[in-house]
């Protein structure tokens, strides 16, 4: 059987996507594109993302994926600080974005596929190329195949989410050969994918994508995924139902998810839950974000000891690991490092706090590649001590060296001196009846210097008020981390990776109070 990518009824196989890359690459390169150049992909999950991210890579390039959320603004300052030397997009989203095209930048455009023009209910006028527009399968069709230049491509660039000010793009090194085989061991020990046994008979790997490509842990397990020979569904848009009905329509055995998809999973009925067939599932590995204790333990129970989880940010690639077992063993964790890792927990001295004590987290894969931040080498400087990378994660590590994340240093809230850390409330939050989701941040107090306050999405038939809030966050934390300030909204922000855009729910406070954070 001939591994493939399948989205909605189109299928691509492995050969195939090769000879298109191939093609790409061809007219990259006839485009004057070589070499550590740049060039941006705005696309949703589709197969023209594999064909022009491995086409750039075969030139020594730069994918840089966007996220198609960007407002023009946004996309305007990316495809600049990137310095773009082409720009691929879906027909439907180029409209949105087109004041944002830099003169003189080639743009290729991508028809929005069917099953995706439903998903995001695009009409086929949009969902068409645009007259005078360049037609991405036109144009690839223009050229002969070229053989890659670089075996090892140094990967895609990946923007950072930008939780304070503009985001930043970690770019890496072209590795070695070595480097290159390291590296993907080690994401193929954290993802589960190793390469597809070579008897036709044996059980394959068959996974599937359901977070967007423009992240970086989707981006970097369906690249793997495509390298250790799987099939690979795309999933246009991530429904909780829908994902059930193609796993067990494709005996899907993979997938790498984050926490809100759990969250959302666990909100089905009970019969939606038991009407698919979900026993062809071997390997599941989440991260991104917290996820909740108890959202956790639902899923152990529901899919069984195959959920995994790591820890990793795109600066330092999956550092920290554990399996099912082990965080039963020991609720909370993200794990142990891996092989290769160097770990410290730093305090505001500089020095190794003493274990079970909060500090910085401070890591680093000794065999992994090297990177800075584009375009302002000294923010990368600033991230590093004794050779290794903080993200501004807070962390300690327990007696049998697991480790266990408190939360974001610049989420930290000091109330009265007092270091509270959201993601402990706002975990507690979400097992509040009525609600649906919840974040926790602090905002100015004359008295405390700051006050914790809690923005809370109900479901639409519950019937919740601040008071009922704080009673019942009362029987499980200290009176110190009820929040002052307790709001309620319709949605909140999430970006697709299950992260909530706290910013934009802090800032009106600050601004309100005549000040900035």
């Amino acid at each position: 059987m001939t591994a493939c990518i399948i989205s909605g009824d189109r299928t691509l196989s492995h050969a195939d996507l090769q000879a298109r890359a191939e093609r790409a690459a061809a007219g990259f390169a006839a485009l004057g594109i070589g070499r550590g150049d740049a060039v941006a992909i705005m696309l949703r999950n589709d197969f023209a993302f594999f064909e022009a991210s491995a086409a750039i890579g075969q030139l020594g390039g730069y994918p840089v994926p966007v996220n198609w959320h960007y407002t023009i603004d946004e996309a305007d300052y990316l495809f600049r600080n990137c310095g773009a030397k082409a720009i691929v997009v879906h027909a439907d989203l180029l409209r949105a974005i087109e004041p944002a095209l830099p003169a003189g930048v080639p743009v290729l455009v991508v028809p929005t596929p069917p099953e995706i023009a439903a998903a995001f209910r695009v009409s086929p006028e949009e969902a068409a190329v645009p007259a005078g527009r360049t037609d991405w399968n036109a144009w690839l069709a223009g050229f002969e195949r070229r053989a890659p230049e670089v075996a090892d491509p140094p990967g895609a660039m990946i923007y950072t989410s930008g939780t304070t000010g503009r985001p930043k793009g970690v770019k890496r090194a072209p590795p070695t050969a070595e480097q290159a085989a390291s590296s993907a061991a080690t994401i193929g020990t954290v993802f589960g994918l190793f390469s597809a046994p070579a008897d036709p008979g044996a059980a394959r790997i068959v996974s599937i994508i359901p977070g967007p490509m423009y992240h970086s842990a989707p981006n970097a397990y369906s690249g793997l995924a495509v390298r250790a020979g799987a099939d690979v569904i795309l999933q246009p848009r991530f429904d909780p139902e829908d994902l059930l009905r193609l796993i067990e329509k494709h005996r899907v055995t993979h997938i790498q998810m984050v926490p809100t998809m759990f969250v959302r999973l666990l909100k089905l009925p009970d019969e939606a839950r038991r009407k698919y067939d979900l026993s062809s599932l071997k390997f599941i590995v989440h991260a991104a974000a917290p996820c909740p204790p108890h959202v956790k333990r639902a899923m152990i129970e529901w899919w069984g000891p195959i959920i995994n989880e790591y820890y990793g940010s795109t600066e330092t690639g999956a550092v920290v690991f554990c399996t099912s077992a082990e965080w039963l063993a020991h609720p909370g964790t993200v794990g142990k490092p891996l092989p290769n890792v160097r770990l410290r927990i730093l305090g505001e001295d500089g020095k190794d706090v003493v274990r079970g004590t909060p500090g910085d987290l401070y890591i680093r894969l000794t065999t992994g590649l090297d990177f800075t931040y584009h375009g302002d080498d000294e923010k990368r400087r600033k991230a590093e001590m004794d050779g290794l990378i903080s993200v501004g994660d807070v962390a300690y590590e327990d007696a049998d060296g697991f480790i266990y994340l408190c939360d974001r240093r610049n989420n930290m809230v000091i109330s009265g001196g007092v270091n509270i850390y959201p993601a402990e409330i706002e975990a507690e939050l979400l097992k509040v009846p009525g609600i649906a989701d919840g974040a926790v941040f602090g905002v100015p107090d004359e008295e405390f210097g700051e006050a914790l306050c809690a923005v809370v999405q109900p479901y639409p038939e519950a019937r919740i008020d601040a008071a009922f809030v704080r009673a019942e966050l009362a029987r499980h934390l200290a009176r110190y981390k009820i929040p002052k300030i307790i709001d309620f909204q319709p949605t909140l922000p999430r970006e697709d990776s299950g992260k909530i855009f706290k910013r934009k729910l802090r800032d009106p406070y600050w601004e309100k109070a005549g000040r900035t954070i």
